[in-house]
């Protein structure tokens, strides 16, 4: 825990009101951690049941109040909403007026840096983009999580340490990322976080289907160990009949799929291809070996269960691997 959230915030002034915009899991957590460095959140906008909910919660006797209002009240304001909604919202409170000259405009989106904000910022907001590397629950827990929790920053150089800052109020720690370089360090950030729940949950899945009565106790320890070691040594790390070119047992995996989880068996092979690469690229894979596993994978790839796109894994055509029919790449 960060040694500024040990201080009590009755024991100093709040520097700065703090209001949020979107009160999804995001927002209340941040605003909750600033205010605990001993700032004071005074608004919150949700339209939500279940986004109301969560501000009351998360930031109780904090009134619920029209966007428009928050930032009539704020000096700090969070934009937390979806991606997709953050340029549409930013040049809506700028046309109407309702951005202030000075005012800090902070959104929280990995994939913008801070041009989405030009339009406040030719209203006089000074903008900064400061995204938590972090998954949230929505509940309490979250202000903890952000303790030690890197936050890609992005900000104009005279708005540098006023973001550093915040970020460190909050206990994190901030990473520089250039406005050109969002869209990457978000891909990158998704890549590992969000596919990650969507290959555990597949995992549980099967294990039951198995007969495993505990899929997540039995999960837990091994996959502990396997993200420790990769954060540790990278593509070394890897193990399994892919990485080890045991060409058979990965044709009884494709046949298993087919037979009780069809909708697996894409992103197997995407993963099994994506696997293969690395580990060939990086000496673990023997080539002699590798023929009969990739052909094992371009023979399930045409298989007959509506997973026979002819590129969507590996992209061989030359572009980017998502032109396959099952969206293989997905």
């Amino acid at each position: 825990m960060s040694t500024v959230h040990q201080s009590d915030p009755q024991d100093r002034p709040a520097r700065l009101t703090v209001g949020v915009v979107g009160a999804g899991r995001v927002g209340p957590a941040l605003a909750a951690s600033l205010q605990l460095a001993g700032h004071r959140p005074v608004a919150v906008s949700g339209v939500s049941d279940a986004s109301r909910r969560r501000a009351e919660t998360m930031l109780p006797d904090v009134p619920l109040v029209p966007p428009a209002e928050v930032m009539e009240r704020a000096d700090l304001v969070l934009l937390t909403v979806p991606d997709d909604a953050l340029p549409g919202l930013v040049a809506g409170l700028a046309e109407t007026g309702a951005v202030r000259p000075g005012q800090l405009l902070v959104h929280t989106s990995g994939r913008y840096g801070t041009a989405v904000l030009d339009p406040a910022r030719r209203a006089g907001a000074l903008p900064l983009a400061l995204h938590p590397a972090m998954t949230f629950t929505g509940t309490p827990v979250d202000v903890q999580r952000l303790a030690g929790c890197s936050f890609g920053v992005t900000a104009p150089e005279e708005l540098r340490l006023a973001a550093e800052a915040l970020v460190i109020e909050m206990g994190g720690e901030p990473e520089w990322i250039s406005e050109e370089n969002r869209p990457l360090y978000h891909a990158a950030l998704a890549l590992g976080a969000n596919h990650l729940v969507t290959l555990v949950a597949q995992s549980m899945e099967l294990l039951r289907a198995a007969g495993v009565e505990a899929p997540d106790r039995m999960l837990g320890p091994l996959l502990g160990a396997a993200l420790d070691n990769a954060l540790r040594s990278g593509d070394a790390a890897l193990t399994g009949p892919v990485a080890r070119g045991d060409a058979g047992t990965v044709a009884a995996h494709v046949t298993e799929l087919r037979r009780h989880a069809p909708q697996t068996v894409a992103g197997y092979l995407a993963m099994a291809r994506a696997t293969a690469d690395r580990a060939l690229a990086h000496g673990l894979l023997k080539p002699e070996l590798a023929e009969d596993l990739l052909g094992v994978l371009a023979e399930g790839q045409h298989g007959t269960d509506g997973t026979n796109g002819t590129h969507g894994t590996n992209g061989t055509d030359g572009t980017d691997g998502t032109n396959g029919t099952e969206g293989n790449s997905r």
